[in-house]
């Protein structure tokens, strides 16, 4: 395996909408990550993955780009990106930047043009198909619900959209728009960004025959069966690579929606020469149920270790893994996969050491380092996120009982990890001066940097000190992995281990009080934990963690 600077180094995530505001607007900005850099570069982190911040309409938060070459004015333009690259350039901080290539914004130049007919040169850069305007071409579902297929009354055709309405799928059979992609990329590296996040790169493929899925099939398997792994995709991820990437020293991790183990390995094989990373999503879409993402059903664990351990076997020797637990588009990690009432502090804790034991490059996503939770908002007119405004208008038409469905927003909406990062215990919690774009969470006053930053007992210093420790061992970023109890219901135990040394990493995913034991356990040395106490002790404490050398 390959040493390289991506695979030994950890990636902050910053949702620059919730990160800071510099300007008194309410909406975070490229000032606001500017001021921050030295609290991320205490991290010990060395890459910084933003979210979008190109010009767009904001219909999914600038998931939708009406312009790849200019950065939004609300978040302070191009010439104050070249600041912000130059500023954590000086900080031997890379920036990883956010490619949306699968679709554009209804509102960019290209889909106007499109718009204006079958000799329009800009017509083929989307998907038209004639029809009915009762009658969509299949039964394909968007991912924020209702079709995929929306109908043009001036054209009198249907155009694709995976996600919303103002999010019209790209044509990427088209040549053109190919190269229109990689002139955006060869952009962006002539300016020194160091990599690109590939938004929904799966889907990029299409099936031309447009199938229909089968009668009742969910969107999770549409997604798996029929959006994902097109016939195309590893021919023109391979061009992609030969034509823009391969001639750079970046990175590349491509988010995999409907990627499993069956189609994973091609996407990061080193042989294959396509990206180097893909987020799969087979740990984070184990709550849903029968109706989805927002028909929450409990974690189950041994299917939860199986996950990594089947992805770490995949891998092994071959390809280099991604390793998180949330982003912007998932809960808070403590609220989903911990427990943030009791022994928020010890699980917080307990989920760092996952992420910086495993192999694979770990993302740790803006505010899970001092354990934010999930928020409780008492009513929909207090969310923003239109995945969840548009299943919560699609539970009324299917008059599902609300306060149940309100009660799964509460666990599973995106807005829980896009409220604003919680500063301090001031007014806005220190991330603005004015009432921010959306509200902050109310136990601000209680979890916030200010709070922990002093504090050696914090989450915030815990995650330093793991961070620190996962950099400084190659044997826990390339060393070998094996899960010691796969069928253990409460706790998480393996070793991560290569010529030089053996490390012993004992969780216990519990509010219980477990028993423990492991041969030669005293012969080994505590190399850290979250909990004060003997480190020979076979009772783990509930939630604690400990990293065992021998």
């Amino acid at each position: 395996m390959n040493r390289t600077w991506w695979k030994e180094g950890v990636v902050y995530q910053i949702y620059p909408r919730s990160f800071k505001d510099s300007s008194g607007n309410g909406i975070g900005d490229i000032y606001g990550i500017i001021e921050k850099l030295d609290y991320i570069k205490s991290l010990g982190v060395n890459m910084i993955w933003i979210c979008p911040i190109y010009s767009s309409p904001n219909d999914d938060n600038g998931y939708d780009i009406s312009d790849y070459r200019k950065i939004s004015e609300e978040f302070g333009g191009n010439k104050v990106f070249d600041i912000l690259l130059d500023e954590m350039h000086k900080r031997d901080l890379r920036l990883i930047m956010d490619l949306v290539a699968n679709h554009s914004s209804d509102e960019h130049k290209w889909f106007q043009e499109s718009k204006k007919g079958e000799s329009n040169p800009y017509h083929d850069y989307y998907f038209w198909k004639k029809g009915k305007a009762d009658t969509p071409p299949n039964n394909w579902l968007s991912v924020f619900s209702g079709s995929v297929w929306e109908w043009d009354t001036d054209l009198n055709k249907y155009y694709l959209h995976s996600f919303t309405k103002k999010q019209p799928d790209l044509n990427w059979e088209n040549p053109k728009v190919r190269e229109e992609i990689y002139d955006i990329l060869n952009f962006w590296f002539s300016k020194g960004v160091d990599g690109f996040r590939m938004d929904v790169i799966s889907f990029i493929s299409k099936r031309l025959d447009f199938p229909s899925a089968k009668e009742g099939a969910t969107l999770s398997e549409m997604m798996e069966n029929i959006y994902a792994n097109g016939p195309r995709i590893h021919e023109f991820l391979k061009e992609m690579n030969k034509k823009v990437l391969s001639k750079y020293d970046i990175v590349t991790v491509g988010e995999g929606p409907g990627v499993n183990l069956k189609t994973g390995l091609k996407y990061v094989d080193e042989n294959e020469k396509e990206l180097d990373m893909v987020f799969h999503f087979d740990h984070l879409q184990i709550d849903f149920g029968p109706e989805g993402k927002f028909d929450p059903q409990p974690i189950d664990f041994i299917r939860f270790k199986k996950v990594f351990s089947d992805w770490d076997s995949l891998l092994r020797n071959k390809g280099w893994n991604s390793i998180f637990l949330g982003n912007h588009d998932f809960s808070r990690i403590v609220s989903r996969f911990g427990n943030d009432k009791k022994y928020r502090n010890e699980s917080a804790k307990l989920l760092a050491t996952l992420l910086m034991t495993l192999r694979g490059t770990p993302y740790v996503y803006q505010g899970d380092e001092i354990g934010m939770t999930n928020v409780k908002y008492p009513s929909i007119e207090h969310y923003d996120d239109i995945e969840t405004r548009n299943a919560w208008n699609e539970a009324e038409e299917q008059n599902k009982d609300m306060d149940v469905f309100l009660k799964a927003i509460h666990i599973q909406s995106r807005d829980n990890a896009r409220t604003p990062l919680q500063w301090d215990a001031s007014k806005f919690a220190g991330f603005s001066t004015t009432k921010p774009w959306i509200d902050v969470n109310e136990n601000y006053n209680n979890i916030n940097v200010d709070l922990q930053q002093d504090n050696s007992d914090s989450i915030l210093n815990y995650y330093r000190e793991i961070i620190r420790i996962r950099k400084n061992n190659l044997t826990l970023i390339y060393g070998d992995f094996l899960d010691l109890e796969p069928s253990n219901e409460q706790l998480y135990i393996y070793k991560r281990w290569d010529l030089q040394k053996t490390y012993f990493i004992v969780l216990n995913f519990s509010d219980d009080k477990v028993q423990w034991d492991i041969n030669n356990f005293e012969s080994m040395r505590l190399v850290i934990s979250n909990h004060k106490k003997s480190v020979y002790d076979k009772l783990l404490d509930p939630w604690e963690a400990r990293v065992y050398i021998y």
